[in-house]
């Protein structure tokens, strides 16, 4: 192999260098942003519901059922479909109300009164991406398994110990990957529903596809779009766990227009002594995977296989890892994220472009269960897993804490 002595560039190269740069800056002209946006956020939750966004808070951990729900619903306590929407315009800072006129499919009548809050905090300067990681630190041991599986893999587990805690390896274990964007959101002049004057959770064979459109004071005129089948609201999980001699398996059935799943578990030892293990190939507490993730992301981390595919329906918790009860069990489906922007850019990428609107729609199907315990339909069935408890039975006097208890002794919740 022949080894070319390297030479400080010529003159004429490094004309030419800048030549270059200077055409690719200039390849494709950014945009301004749209005069108007909406953001709309949809959920299928079942079992267990918890908060979506790392550990920010457990709230109540039963979805009640109950018809009625809160903004945001797709981030919070609920059970069932429910759906969130955002709006906002340029050109009224202050706008206090909007119209989101609806398809019949979702159940909801012709159209949803969107409310501003009132005194609600200031809108963003900039709707630009955000990422949501856990902000307080926990106390007393961690321990980090990753992988699906029957056994442990070497190097496993890796070990937190908050009394001997050093920068370098905390950041061993909070590995958090997260490509979460803004979606709705709550702000002054940017009119939301569900509000407290309305809001209710989705029929369960409501459907978003049909013709969809906002107004406004202040909005451009016709804002109208389309969704389609394929962005739908995403059936429900149906999340089922059992103990094989120690080898806690997950399955679940396959949701036709999931793009990538993932699946984590928090669990406990003792009151001072956190598991958490992921489906990931790479470690990754799952602290911000558990929310909306932008296509690219998931598409990339599906083939990084942080993420399963999207034709998995089973994956094995390795032997040991886990308590045969009591072990928080998450699996999330990413729906497709759909970006509609009128105009669309034009197919010049060097002429201006002024979009006047612009919609994201995020989907996402959750399901939350407790291992050891019964599903949500077995419960409404009187049925009873063996070596579980009804819930109408006193728990175990002497039963160790659940991932649950663990929780809120570790985040002080």
């Amino acid at each position: 192999m022949n080894h070319r002595k390297l030479t400080h560039p010529t003159q004429a190269s490094l004309i030419f260098l800048m030549s270059a740069l200077c055409s690719a800056a200039q390849a494709q002209t950014p945009g301004k942003p749209p005069q108007a946006q909406a953001w709309i956020d949809v959920a299928t939750f079942s079992g267990m519901s918890m908060p979506s966004g790392g550990m920010a808070g457990l709230g109540s951990l039963f979805g009640g059922g109950a018809t009625k729900v809160t903004f945001p619903a797709t981030q919070t306590t609920n059970s069932g479909r429910v759906m969130d929407v955002t709006l906002s315009t340029r050109n009224n800072p202050q706008l206090a109300q909007g119209i989101h006129t609806i398809p019949t499919g979702l159940q909801l009548g012709t159209q949803l009164n969107l409310v501003a809050p009132q005194g609600g905090q200031p809108a963003p300067d900039r709707d630009e991406p955000y990422v949501d990681q856990p902000r307080e630190k926990p106390k007393g041991r961690i321990l980090l398994y990753w992988g699906c599986g029957t056994t442990v893999r070497a190097g496993q587990p890796r070990v937190l110990d908050m009394a001997s805690l050093k920068p370098d390896d905390a950041a061993k274990i909070f590995i958090a990957r997260s490509a979460t964007q803004r979606g709705v959101h709550s702000a002054q002049g940017r009119p939301h529903w569900p509000h407290q004057n309305a809001g209710q959770a989705l029929a369960e064979n409501a459907s978003l596809a049909g013709d969809h459109s906002f107004s406004a004071n202040g909005l451009p005129p016709g804002f109208a779009f389309s969704i389609g089948q394929s962005n739908d609201v995403m059936p429900a999980l149906a999340l089922n766990s059992s103990d094989q001699g120690g080898v806690t398996a997950l399955d679940w059935n396959s949701l036709p227009t999931a793009r990538g799943y993932f699946a984590g578990a928090i669990a406990s030892k003792s009151e001072a002594e956190m598991i958490i293990w992921s489906s990931s190939e790479l470690p990754d507490t799952g602290f911000g995977l558990f929310d909306y993730q932008t296509n690219p992301a998931v598409d990339g981390w599906v083939k990084e296989r942080v993420l399963l595919a999207p034709g998995t329906t089973r994956c094995n918790v390795p032997k040991g890892v886990l308590p045969a009860e009591g072990a928080m069990l998450r699996l999330i489906a990413y729906g497709p994220e759909l970006n509609l922007v009128h105009p669309p850019r034009p197919a010049d990428t060097r002429a201006a472009w002024e979009p006047l609107w612009a919609v994201k729609l995020r989907l996402k199907s959750m399901a939350t269960s407790v291992a050891g315990m019964p599903s949500m339909g077995e419960a409404m069935r009187g049925e009873e897993k063996p070596g579980s408890t009804n819930a109408g039975d006193p728990p175990p006097a002497a039963k160790a804490p659940g991932a649950v208890d663990l929780l809120r002794g570790l985040f002080g919740r």
